[in-house]
């Protein structure tokens, strides 16, 4: 018995159809299933990035919003938020203490971040270049003993550090907070321009020597314009550490005069009477705000130079 060739072409198109048919259903259902394990992954990552930000934004939105508050409401409150805000102590901070204005505060803080930035940037990136492009002898012996004093906890050199300037008659002044800013002693930042500079072809050197410029000029000329994100960076996280540090000025510094503002802070709150909690959170959000700012402006080049980091000359 003979088939139909044209039943047999029918049902064999059925069959095909039939089997594409299902084909489609399952790559649907596998691009379904996909798409919702991504959206399950989006939203589980998602609300984790939220809770961090909730960790690390409380301690700052607990601080402003205690700087609305009175001082008789921020210690032993459960509410963050304030029953009625007012800018009171805003203008109980302002207003100084101890018979000193804040803007005394503010301008100590505003000279020693400033300086400090400046004697960083030019002592860091000369000791830098020196390091990465100079040859002299014993360069690798000194440029490992300068790392070996990242090493170091800043607690050891105190007490030395405290004896040398008391003997060159420099306390209660701002030389002991500058002075080692000016003589590359800040050993992260040197090493932050020698691996800088170790990634600028040399090239560029040799040129400049074949046109007759010398050290100076080429560190001046070429080095310091490539430089720009690892200055910057440096600029940064000197303004900061500066702004806020506080061991230094309570270590050298004796006339309220010249405190800066974390010294400042301090006087707010006094354990033998009664503490004004609420201006010292005031002068705190307004401490914070410069460096918060300074950091907005520039946070770019952190970016711009870790991506320079990867590319080799």
């Amino acid at each position: 018995m003979t088939s139909n060739p044209v039943t047999t072409g029918v049902a064999g198109g059925l069959e095909a159809g039939g089997a594409t048919s299902a084909s489609h259903e399952r790559s649907a259902a596998l691009r379904r299933r996909s798409r919702i394990r991504k959206n399950v992954r989006s939203a589980v990552f998602h609300a984790a990035s939220l809770l961090i930000t909730v960790v690390v934004l409380y301690p700052a939105v607990w601080m402003v919003m205690s700087a609305l508050k009175p001082s008789s409401e921020i210690v032993g409150e459960v509410s963050i938020w304030p029953e009625q805000a007012s800018l009171d102590n805003f203008t109980t901070a302002l207003s100084g203490i101890a018979g000193i204005s804040f803007w005394t505060f503010f301008g100590n803080s505003t000279i020693l971040a400033l300086a400090s930035v400046a004697g960083v940037l030019l002592s860091s990136s000369i000791a830098g270049y020196a390091f990465a492009r100079v040859s002299f002898p014993g360069k690798a012996l000194w440029f490992g003993l300068m790392i070996g004093t990242l090493l170091l906890p800043f607690h050891v050199v105190l007490i030395p550090q405290y004896i040398v300037f008391n003997n060159l008659g420099m306390l209660d002044t701002f030389w002991p907070l500058l002075l080692p800013k000016f003589l590359a002693s800040e050993a992260f930042f040197v090493f932050l321009m020698v691996q800088f500079m170790r990634n600028l072809p040399r090239e560029l050197d040799e040129a400049a020597r074949v046109d007759g410029a010398g050290h100076i000029r080429i560190y001046a000329s070429i080095m310091l314009p490539l430089m720009k994100p690892a200055l910057v960076t440096a600029a940064i996280f000197t303004f900061i550490w500066s702004w806020n540090d506080f061991m230094g000025p309570l270590l050298y510094l004796r006339d309220p005069n010249l405190f800066p503002l974390p010294i400042a802070l301090r006087l707010f709150v006094d354990q033998t009477s009664s503490s004004d909690y609420g201006a010292q959170m005031a002068m705190a959000v307004l401490a914070i705000l410069p460096v918060l700012l300074f950091f907005i402006a520039f946070q770019r080049y952190i970016v711009e130079g870790v991506a320079t980091q990867g590319l080799k000359g």
